[in-house]
Parts: C-alpha cells; structure tokens; sequence
C-alpha cells in the first residue's frame, strides 16, 4: 500500500473496531529502524536517506496507537518486517548485528501482544518460498486449537530458531 493507503486502512480498522472486540493486524514487507523508531514502508516511498524514511514512511508507533486507542479489548500486532537500514553499514555477520539494524524495541501498549518475526534490532531472513520462514511457521502453528495465544509465539520461536540454527530468533511482547 501507499503511505496514505496505510494510514487510512488503519485508521477505518481501528474506528470500525466494537468493543471488547479482540483485533489482528498482520504486517509483512520492508520495515527499519532509524534513531530508535520503527518504520514501516509503504510501496511509493523512494529511499534516499533516513530522513526521508521519517518523513514518507508509516511509524510502527502510529499503528500501535491507532489500535490501542479503539474500542477492542485485545489488540494482536505481528510484524514480518525486519530488515536491514540501507543507510547503515552491513553486519559482520549475517543476521546478527551490533548497531540499530531491524526493528526497533517497542513496548506493547495495554491489551496488545506485539509479535517480531526477530528479535528486536536485529535481521529476518526472507526465505525461500512464498513466505519468510516466520510466516510459513506462525501459519502451521496458528492451526493448533490446543495452543493458547502465547504459547503460539512461544512454539514459532523454538520451531525458527532450530530452522534458522539460531540466527533468527523471533520475540514477542505483551501487555495482555
């Protein structure tokens, strides 16, 4: 989507939400992280420099305010958007960095569980197929009627990071 394209879905998302309602936002495309904020990219943004990733991308942080402002009672965020800052110098190692590569840390606002498809500040792998291995795993694992929402994230953590040899480890925070 464009940058105007996301900011309006989310907000009639959001606005169109009943209460008690529990809510799901999925994210899976490019996102990076520049002086500590989250960004994700909208298909019409041309990369030039960071500040112009500040001002034409859409902020993690406005999403997560759009829905924890709204009426639904449990707010579920997934991000498949870690990527590496083309700004910055690459890691020495693949996916693992020490400087602000990924997404950025962000605490879960009151009634959301946010979900990473790596650990904050660090590096996803694609994958090879239709889907990142995050999402191909998250989907299997989404199945299970006998698993409850965070041993979900629990499960898709161990079943990545045994794919990835621990080179990806997916994260989640709550505030549930």
């Amino acid at each position: 989507l464009s940058r105007t394209d996301m900011s309006q879905r989310v907000s009639a998302f959001a606005a169109a939400l009943p209460a008690g309602a529990t809510s799901l936002v999925f994210y899976a495309g490019h996102g990076l992280q520049i002086n500590g904020g989250s960004y994700l990219m909208p298909v019409d943004i041309q990369l030039s420099s960071e500040q112009n990733v500040q001002l034409r991308a859409y902020p993690l942080r406005r999403l997560l305010d759009e829905v924890s402002s709204a009426a639904s009672a449990i707010n579920i965020v997934i991000l498949d958007a870690c990527r590496d800052n083309p700004f910055q110098p690459p890691p020495p190692v693949r996916y693992r960095s020490q400087g602000p590569m990924g997404l950025a840390r962000v605490l879960a606002p009151r009634g959301t569980l946010l979900a990473y498809s790596t650990q904050p500040g660090q590096l996803a792998a694609d994958g090879t197929g239709a889907n990142s291995t995050y999402t191909a795993t998250l989907a299997k694992t989404l199945l299970d009627p006998e698993l409850s929402l965070e041993d979900i994230f629990r499960k898709v953590n161990t079943l990545v990071r045994n794919a990835s040899q621990d080179d990806q480890i997916p994260w989640f925070e709550t505030s549930l």
